[in-house]
């Protein structure tokens, strides 16, 4: 499942094809993904201008001249891939011509600066929405999302407050959305590995000293990633459709019997299972 990092690629990757420009056509081949769209999603992005493409968390948000916001959720397997862009502004290895349409090409948008935008999803787990600008902080799948672990609302005080009190492990803890928007399980398990922190030690028992370095690892593993280019495990791919590098940089997650990385540590990483989902770590360098 794409995390912030990965979003954020692809939202980067997408804004040459797509901030600016109006979209022609939005075709949609099928009547949802994971949930049916809208009836009238179409008829709304069809010649509406995008004004704005921002990120919430793990969500694309295209804001249009219609006081719409499109949201889209990538899924699993979801990937947005640019063709038929021209020019200077043409980023990455964009294919000039357009490809062939394929099974598995559910949306597309026809952009009046000769781009097209494909959203590719062979599983179908990805997701999109379409709502007012107005009303975005109170839909379903974003009213309930904590501070963005970038923004300026996350902080070492903020997530000590947050913490407090809480004897669910620190891991379930940061992949709770409710707390910090965003983050995944790759991102949280490298995190506390750079932190020092065990994923099962209790959220609530954490010193001061030991968040503020929390919230560091959080930031600087997240800006990593993302200057990578983000992860690319199994099926994600960047807009333009090159392999992200981030995950040969992984200092823990997937490493399971490899040599910790910490000069001198002896130990081989091990990885356990929390809320059915993998941790990996060091159970010499993280306490």
């Amino acid at each position: 499942m794409p995390e912030l990092p990965e979003v954020e690629t692809v939202r980067r990757g997408l804004l040459s094809a797509m901030e600016g420009v109006r979209i022609a056509r939005a075709e949609l081949r099928r009547d949802g993904l994971r949930w049916p769209f809208p009836p009238d999603m179409g008829t709304r992005l069809s010649g509406a201008r995008i004004v704005a493409l921002r990120r919430r968390s793990k969500y694309l948000l295209l804001d249009t001249d219609r006081d719409d916001t499109l949201i889209i959720h990538l899924g699993m397997s979801g990937r947005m891939v640019v063709s038929g862009l021209r020019g200077p502004h043409a980023p990455g290895q964009f294919h000039f011509d357009h490809p062939a349409v394929e099974k598995h090409d559910h949306v597309i948008f026809h952009m009046e600066n000769s781009a097209r935008i494909t959203f590719n999803d062979p599983r179908r787990f990805g997701a999109m929405d379409i709502c007012t600008t107005q009303t975005l902080d109170q839909h379903k799948l974003i009213a309930s999302l904590g501070p963005e672990p970038l923004g300026n609302d996350f902080s070492a005080p903020y997530l000590a407050e947050r913490l407090k009190g809480r004897k669910m492990p620190v891991k379930a803890a940061l992949l709770d959305q409710r707390i910090i928007a965003g983050l995944g399980n790759i991102y949280v398990c490298e995190a506390l590995f750079r932190a020092g922190i065990s994923p099962t030690r209790a959220a609530g028992r954490i010193s001061a000293a030991r968040i503020e370095s929390l919230t560091g690892a959080i930031r600087a593993t997240l800006l990593d990633a993302i200057d990578a280019g983000g992860s690319s495990l199994r099926d994600y791919r960047q807009a333009d459709g090159e392999l992200g590098y981030f995950q040969h940089a992984f200092r823990v997650y997937g490493r399971e019997g490899a040599p910790c990385m910490t000069p001198d540590c002896k130990e081989n990483i091990r990885r356990i299972v929390q809320s059915g989902r993998s941790s990996f770590y060091c159970a010499q360098c993280q306490r």
